[in-house]
């Protein structure tokens, strides 16, 4: 067991400070009252305790994010997966999408990979969340990984949006951003909609926050009445759900996209590449990655990180329902753990639905623990770790803690919880650096 383990299973250190969360959360007067409306309606986002990560475990999971971002930049791979995508998905504007989400569970052999989003929401909060942690140990602070700062990272994820925004205009200047969802006022993570907004607004760039239902599409531009009159929207930050834009309340942004009338990021092209649960089984299959001329060190990567992944079908039901115990089964097109399902809790009519719809099975990785304290007493809470990426570097690590079948906000002592790094005591694995490469840039909670 490395210290971060032994932290994480021994240590019930409350690091949040109240204050401090505020301070981070209402840094303009339009957001004030924000953390008092989180409290009431959210009363189980935010952990008060910090999880704690092995620098050996970081550099895995940054090995990881680059062989799969290496794997999908391949023509091959593309060409094999868009194949079986929607046809939205083969357009090719340039952006790559914003905010990707890699979510890991820790296993006895190091982190493996669940599952890929894209639109992964959470990235601001939690960065709000990281700076208002407080360091736990003051006789260990020597020991935190200080190579990285979080006070500039708002300014990270508005270079990235402005990225998306060259990669399809140039040099044309970035005017309006329209931050949509269906009904965004109700949906759970609605005040990351906001302070979204306002990151915008302090550097000069027009935003609002919409319902995606209520577009316009005309005059070869893309219109909300959010927005002044007469402006158009430049730069769509999507946060629907619907992946390939084929409801047909969404029409009017699927039409703008389509025609490359605006910019919109995360896009269907960057989930069918990365989010569809399928992928899965494809970067897994070391034979077809081998044929595509992956290099052997990336194999060895994808081999260790990835579970076993398979498509459920009609001719593999009888041994996939000998072994559920041992299986997680999802849906295809998934988030948010929906409609996913642990194999050992299967009835026989949610299997005849999986066997009807588009699944796959994952064997199963037990999540690891994090020890808290929750009305005065310990509990040990179930825990995964996401990374939020960008074009292969991960700019955050956050962490979930909850109790249940699936991740949820609905643990007394659980939500998202800060990561911090600390040294390694142990070699790095095989093929794995055992330092951070300078280009990986990841940020974590530091005291």
């Amino acid at each position: 067991m490395n210290l971060a383990d032994a932290l994480n299973l021994g240590c019930m250190c409350q690091t949040l400070s109240p204050d401090r969360l505020r301070e981070q959360l209402e840094t303009d007067p339009s957001l004030a009252g924000l953390t008092q409306q989180l409290a009431a309606s959210h009363p189980h986002l935010f952990s008060d305790t910090a999880v704690f990560l092995d620098a050996g475990t970081r550099d895995a999971l940054a090995a990881t994010v680059s062989a799969i971002e290496r794997v999908i930049a391949l023509p091959a791979y593309q060409h094999y997966t868009l194949a079986n995508a929607p046809a939205i998905a083969r357009h090719a504007f340039g952006p790559s999408g914003v905010f990707m989400g890699y979510d890991f569970h820790m296993g006895a052999d190091g982190p493996r990979l669940i599952e890929i989003n894209t639109n992964a929401g959470g990235a601001l909060l939690n960065a709000a969340l990281a700076r208002a942690h407080r360091a736990c140990c003051d006789s260990m602070r020597g020991l935190f990984d200080t190579s990285t700062d979080l006070l500039h990272l708002d300014e990270t994820f508005l270079a990235m949006f402005r990225a998306e925004w060259r990669a399809q205009r140039g040099e044309a200047p970035l005017r309006t951003v329209l931050i949509v969802d269906d009904a965004p006022d109700t949906q759970y993570l609605a005040p990351e909609f906001a302070l979204a907004r306002q990151l915008f607004l302090q550097h000069g760039i027009t935003t609002a926050v919409a319902d995606a239902r209520e577009l316009q599409w005309h005059d070869g531009a893309l219109w909300h009445s959010a927005l002044p009159a007469g402006q158009p929207v430049d730069l769509i930050y999507n946060r629907l759900t619907d992946f390939d834009l084929s409801d047909p309340s969404h029409a009017a942004l699927r039409e703008a996209y389509v025609a490359g009338g605006a910019v919109v990021t995360p896009h269907p092209r960057a989930h069918a590449l990365f989010a569809d649960k399928r992928n899965l089984v494809t970067l897994g299959d070391d034979a077809l990655l081998e044929s595509w001329g992956v290099s052997p060190q990336d194999r060895r990567i994808l081999q260790a990180a990835i579970p076993r992944t398979v498509q459920v079908t009609q001719e593999q039901a009888d041994a996939l329902w000998a072994r559920r115990r041992q299986l997680f089964f999802k849906p295809v097109a998934g988030y948010g753990a929906k409609a996913a399902y642990r194999g050992d809790k299967l009835t026989r009519r949610v299997w005849s639905d999986i066997l009807a719809g588009d699944f796959v099975a994952q064997d199963l990785v037990p999540p690891s623990e994090r020890l808290v304290e929750v009305n005065g007493q310990p509990q040990r809470l179930k825990l995964d770790l996401r990374a939020y990426t960008w074009l292969g570097q991960i700019q955050l690590l956050a962490a979930r803690t909850w109790t249940g079948q699936t991740t949820n906000f609905r643990t007394p002592g659980g939500g998202f919880s800060p990561v911090v790094v600390l040294p390694s005591l142990e070699p790095a694995a095989p093929g794995i650096p055992s330092t951070p490469h300078s280009d990986n840039h990841v940020l974590t909670a530091t005291p």
